[in-house]
Order: structure tokens, then sequence, then C-alpha cells
């Protein structure tokens, strides 16, 4: 199959990417840095030789990037059979300390993003009558963190696009699945003295992902919400 991957380069997106091409799926993927992206490829070319991965440098917070990425992935593989929203962006700050325009920055990479290459590569998916979604979302999403103000209102209005995109798609056979994981150990937190069994791992996401992609036809996981054992960090 045929999967694209937003904010592929690093953290979760690097696990998925990678989880994905040990499927055998071909890929593409994109990422701000083409340093970042042509490192992934060739470690995926090292691992799976016969894996197709094709990467255009985006940025997800530009409309006009985000709907060119699409159609050159309809261009090198022809359809797109899965579809992970993962780009996000995270910059911590109280709501009442933040500048007028958080708001909007964290919305257009964060729910923007999801939307626009729903309505890119949605109709296809409902004609095909196949295809699955996955919209990386947070624990943020339900659990209001008060120092990520604009960061959980994103999240919340990106879980609520997964439910309206798979009340659209349920009744052509296209599943939609929300992944809500917490602290998880990716560049962010490099640097921290803290125990990395704390966290999640980047490789949790992408096999949960993996094992929604391996139920019978007639199953379809509506949420997944993975938290560190020990509770958020």
């Amino acid at each position: 199959m045929n999967v694209l991957i937003t904010g592929a380069s690093k953290g979760m997106g690097e696990s998925i990417s990678m989880n994905m091409a040990g499927q055998g799926h071909h890929l593409c993927i994109c990422a701000r840095k083409l340093s970042d992206l042509n490192l992934l490829k060739a470690k995926i070319h090292s691992n799976y030789p016969d894996v197709s991965v094709y990467v255009k440098v985006v940025d997800c917070s530009v409309e006009a990037e985000v709907l060119a990425f699409a159609d050159f992935a309809m261009e090198q593989m022809g359809t797109v059979d899965i579809l992970v929203n993962n780009v996000g962006v995270f910059k911590p700050s109280f709501i009442l300390d933040e500048s007028f325009d958080a708001l909007d920055d964290h919305m257009r990479t964060n729910v923007y993003a999801a939307y626009f290459l729903y309505k890119k590569l949605g109709p296809g998916m409902k004609e095909r009558r196949k295809g699955s979604i996955f919209n990386i979302c947070s624990v943020a999403s339900k659990d209001t963190i008060a120092n990520a103000g604009s960061y959980c209102v994103t999240k919340s209005a990106l879980l609520s696009l997964n439910h309206i995109m798979r009340k659209e798609m349920m009744a052509h056979d296209v599943k939609v699945t929300a992944i809500l994981p917490g602290s998880t150990l990716t560049s962010s937190w490099e640097g921290t003295s803290i125990n990395p069994d704390e966290f999640i791992q980047p490789e949790d996401v992408a096999l949960a992902i993996e094992n929604v992609m391996k139920m019978s036809v007639g199953a379809n996981v509506e949420e997944i919400m993975i938290r560190p054992l020990h509770g958020q960090i």
C-alpha cells in the first residue's frame, strides 16, 4: 500500500515511517529539512531496499505547500491508501501570556494541515471504498494542560475533526483512528535527566498503528490513548 506521512523525519513520524516500510508499504513523506528527509530515506533503503520512498520539503503551516504535497504524492504513487496526519507544533505558554497570533500558528499546523489533506485525499479513498486515516492527537486533546493553552485547543480540534472524518467515511469503508499519546521521548526531550522508561517511546505509537491495520475488515478502532505507566511528565 501507499502511505503519506507528515512530519516524518523525527520522533513519532520517523518511527511510523520505519514501521510502515518494514511492512512493505511505499512512502511519501515530508518535513521542513531536506537533509533530515534524505537521512531517513537512506535508512529506509538500507533496511528495506524494495520500498519506494518519495520525499518533499513542506512547511505544513502553509496551505499551498500542504496541497502541493498531496498532489506530489498522487503523482508519484498514483493513490494514497493510508494517511498519517502526524505533524504538530507545541509552543508552551499560558494563553494570557502568548502573542495574539499563537492560536493561529498552532491551528495552521495542528488542524488545517490534516483538514486540507483530508479534503485532497479523502475523495479518492471514498471512491475506491478503501483506505485508513490516522490522526496523531494527544492526551491534551482531552486533558487540559494550563501551560499549553493553544496546543490543547488545537489538539482538541484535531480530535473533533477525526470524529467528523470517521462519521463521513464509515459508510464508504474507510477507517479513521485517533491516536492520543502522552509524554513521548522525542527530540523535544533531548538532554533530559528523566529515566527513558518513564516515557512512551515513539515506536509504541508506530506499533499501535500497525496493530490497528492488522485487524479485520469490519473493525475500526476509534481512539487509542497511550499514557506513561507512572503518569504524565
